[in-house]
């Protein structure tokens, strides 16, 4: 009699072993971050999600601690329970940064180099740490203004990457450039990134 056949190992998911570092911005389009944060975790990432308090008047917190069974980033001021720093912690463990959506304001804040949230701050600590991706979102008279194209232009110089905004119908009722790429469009730019190199909890 002939012994049973071996169970096929399991597909190995595209992002196994991979840390994202989800930053979540105000604006509108913070719905696409919960459905992005679903499709990162379907791709084998872990995800750890940070807000801005604007964020936190489109989407609760919960939503993003149910989907990533983690805590979720509000505030600069949380102790954490082995005393790292909490604006240099959740960057040292990521092997990448998402802002989505980043706001006229959040890219304003990177390219002037300030630190006055947690976001920001993160931005600025991840330096040599952890890579960004940019994900635009806001009105296209704002994407389209003189400020937030020299503030886009800067970051590029600084090695921050992006992906979109999108061309669409807009919050506001408009359309035109401003609309953020949608998770699956983000999801590929990411995974096309991270498979570069190889995860950092494997080095």
């Amino acid at each position: 009699m002939m012994g049973a056949e071996p169970l096929a190992p399991k597909d190995k998911k595209t992002l196994d072993g991979y840390e994202v570092l989800l930053c979540v911005t105000g604006g509108i389009a913070c719905y696409k971050s919960a459905d992005l944060t679903s499709k990162l975790l379907a791709a084998g990432a872990g995800v750890s999600v940070a807000m801005t308090e604007a964020a936190m008047r489109f989407v609760a917190p919960l939503t993003f601690q149910t989907l990533s069974q983690r805590q979720v980033f509000t505030t600069l001021w949380l102790p954490t329970e082995d005393f790292r720093s909490g604006h240099l912690a959740p960057t040292e463990s990521a092997d990448l940064m998402v802002v989505a959506p980043a706001t006229a304001d959040i890219i304003g804040k990177f390219a002037a180099g300030l630190a006055d949230d947690l976001v920001s701050t993160l931005a600025l600590s991840a330096a040599g740490e952890c890579p960004i991706l940019l994900a635009p979102a806001m009105n296209t008279r704002m994407w389209e203004s003189p400020p937030v194209q020299a503030n886009m232009r800067r970051l590029k110089e600084w090695g921050f990457h992006t992906v979109g905004p999108d061309s669409g119908r807009l919050a506001c009722g408009t359309t035109g450039p401003g609309r953020m790429a949608e998770p699956d469009e983000i999801l590929q730019a990411v995974t096309t990134y991270l498979l570069k190199k190889p995860p950092k909890k494997a080095s």
